[in-house]
């Protein structure tokens, strides 16, 4: 049977059908409780996190005796130096990887994973990652977005028993969504998978392909035409990475993660068998989606390691190193870097801790704490980077190669900050990240209230929807005006004998609750239609709450380690340092709120596309390359070399 026609046309899409594309991949219900939710929403319901919830003891023995295992493994196997030197992680590495199951580690043991629990898994992709961030990229692609995971929640019996055990000890997964241009947009989906007969047809280009150089086996985004057999939509398909018609072109190489085994992909008239599609056809945003609710922890658990990392170096160096007749640390300047990257690692982890665990239990819904986690771990996990480099000075700035050829210790500081970069992009980049959230931060307020502001609606719609929105307001509205932060003893649990107080914080955060939510519905009221161009105000909301949601961590985990008798006073009095970095934060977001350029960007923008400004850009030369701005992804064969290199 020859193969379908091969198109030759990328979708063009409006603004409003790109929307209804995103919004119908959205999960639409909340049958859970969700903290953050309701933080959003001006309710502080400290009962969702407090007490820390904790894991089994079997679940622990498990995850402690992997971590042991692996922790031997980085430090007698992995060599992060010959990484950056060579920009490859060694197959003998991977090899090695393979054999202690770290590939397996979210698989079930009943297909030959370590059925690790989320709060392991995250402390092992911590760990690992400290040795070598492009390692824990390339184990957390492979089993957060690769194929483990979204087979694991919508795959079917018979994939999982195909792939899952491949998975866990033999096979490298990727996850493959992203096209030269098309980003964060995938309405504008190209890649095509057509019918034919028990097959489907692949054809398209696949950009930014994380493990797509080595892997086995990929996850394929691509679209399906609508057809008498099935809705079509984008679809999510489990491909063999050998197939005829796969071409990898090029090995991607960045600024950082120079072991990363990213690739440009095509498609060329690759059959797919029908068995192969994960879930129906038109669900794979959605399976996306779904699958990145807890995928997106993998980063932040890398970004604790990371700022784990920093502090150790920032301690020693800052003893070793005098200035002026006293070591570095005792000088507020650096001091007070210092007391930055400690609060802040803490609070990082006690972030992805809760969260991790939260999902182990399954009792409330995180996709918001997820992506919470990833937007504030990524950003602070950045600042904290930067800040070691300007500690450790013209040190920071020195590669470890040339700090070790001068007989200095070989500090990769610069190689960090370069590593850690890409967290602000990968996955859903902060800007992303910002709408996202924002999305359903408002989400109540869209179900009650939505069609008053839907140009497309009638007015009979908009009356019904007013009615709604009335009945919502007048029992919610009250609710803001007064709560437990402003009586003096609430939280007491906080504040136990001889240690800091903590209390006064989470009473801070039931107050400021409130607050961003009155802000948000004033924003709403003043703006409506037009809420969702207001991206700065909406990322402003968005970063409050994610620092509101970062000191309730805190807080919660400084009283579960004092409970068990684990640093607790220390705890105490990290949280405190943290919580009160984190207000001033708090305090200059809510400032920008309502005074800021935002307005006067807007203004500038359009004159610098305009050419207003390019007598500006005179004075200098331009160092790029020719060529266009984006690669061209018409399908067809390839002409190119396949670099494809599975590991042996």
């Amino acid at each position: 049977m020859s193969a379908p026609s091969t198109p030759s046309s990328r979708p063009t899409v409006t603004e409003r059908e790109a929307r209804q594309v995103a919004e119908a991949a959205r999960e639409q219900d909340w049958r859970k409780p969700s903290f953050a939710k309701e933080l959003f929403l001006g309710r502080f319901r400290l009962d969702l996190i407090h007490p820390h919830p904790v894991p089994a003891d079997e679940a622990v023995q498990r995850g402690e005796e992997f971590l042991a295992k692996l922790r031997d493994f980085c430090e007698t196997k992995i060599d992060g130096a010959v990484v950056e030197r060579d920009a490859r992680i060694p197959d003998e590495v991977i090899t090695g990887l393979k054999e202690l199951g770290a590939f397996g580690m979210k698989i079930d043991t009943k297909y030959g994973g370590l059925g690790l629990t989320q709060v392991y898994y995250n402390k092992a992709l911590s760990l690992v990652g400290s040795a070598n961030p492009a390692i824990g990229a390339l184990l957390s692609a492979h089993q957060s977005i690769g194929v483990p995971q979204p087979l694991k929640m919508f795959g079917t019996q018979e994939q999982k028993d195909t792939f899952l055990p491949r998975c866990a000890r033999t096979d490298i997964s990727a996850f493959l969504l992203t096209e030269p241009d098309v980003g964060s947009d995938p309405a504008r989906l190209a890649t095509t998978a057509v019918r034919d007969g028990d097959d489907y047809v692949l054809d398209g280009v696949k950009l930014w392909t994380t493990n797509g150089v080595v892997a086995d086996l990929l996850v394929v985004m691509a679209r399906v035409p609508k057809s008498e057999e099935g809705r079509g939509g984008i679809t999510a398909f489990v491909v063999e990475a050998a197939s005829e018609g796969i071409t990898v072109e090029n090995r991607n190489a960045f600024m950082g993660l120079r072991g990363l085994e990213n690739g440009v992909t095509r498609f060329h008239r690759v059959r797919v068998p029908a068995a192969n599609r994960i879930g129906p056809e038109g669900a794979g945003l959605k399976i996306a989606l779904t699958t990145l609710n807890t995928g997106r922890l993998s980063l932040p658990a890398m970004c604790v390691g990371a700022g784990k990392w920093c502090l150790k170096v920032a301690r020693e160096w800052s003893a070793a190193r005098e200035q002026w007749g006293r070591p570095v640390a005792l000088h507020e300047a650096v001091g007070s870097k210092i007391s930055f990257i400690a609060a802040t690692t803490f609070a990082l982890e006690a972030v992805v801790d809760l969260a991790s665990q939260m999902a182990d239990e399954d009792r409330n819904d995180i996709r918001i704490e997820a992506a919470l986690a990833k937007l504030y771990g990524s950003e602070m996990a950045c600042l904290m980077a930067d800040e070691l480099v300007q500690i450790r000075g013209g040190r920071g700035f020195e590669t470890a190669a040339s700090l070790e050829a001068r007989g200095e210790r070989a500090v990769p500081a610069e190689q960090l900050l370069r590593d850690l970069r890409i967290n602000r992009i990968f996955e859903g980049s902060t800007e992303i990240m910002h709408l996202l959230i924002a999305r359903e931060a408002v989400d109540a307020h869209l179900s009650v209230a939505g069609d008053l502001i839907d140009p497309d609606k009638s007015l009979s719609d908009k009356a019904r929807a007013g009615a709604q929105a009335g009945v919502f307001y007048a029992k919610w509205l009250p609710k803001l005006v007064a709560g437990p932060g402003q009586l003096p003893r609430s939280y007491a649990d906080f504040h136990p004998s001889g240690h800091v107080d903590l209390s006064g914080h989470l009473r801070y955060v039931e107050r400021t609750a409130r607050k961003l939510a009155r802000s948000t519905f004033y924003a709403m009221s003043r703006w409506q239609g037009r809420m969702e161009t207001k991206q700065g105000f909406l990322g402003r909301v968005v970063d409050i709450g994610a620092e509101l949601f970062a000191i309730s961590a805190a807080c919660v985990r400084a009283e579960h380690l004092r409970g068990r008798g684990d640093h607790g006073r220390e705890a105490y009095q990290l949280a405190d340092a943290f919580c009160r970095q984190s207000r001033i934060r708090v305090e200059e977001l809510f400032g920008r709120l309502w005074t800021n350029t935002d307005e006067l960007d807007r203004k500038v923008v359009k004159g610098v596309l305009g050419g207003a400004y390019e007598w500006l850009e005179q004075g200098v030369v331009d160092p790029s390359g020719q060529g266009p701005w984006i690669a061209d992804a018409t399908p067809g064969p390839s002409t190119r070399q396949n670099v494809h290199r599975p590991i042996p």
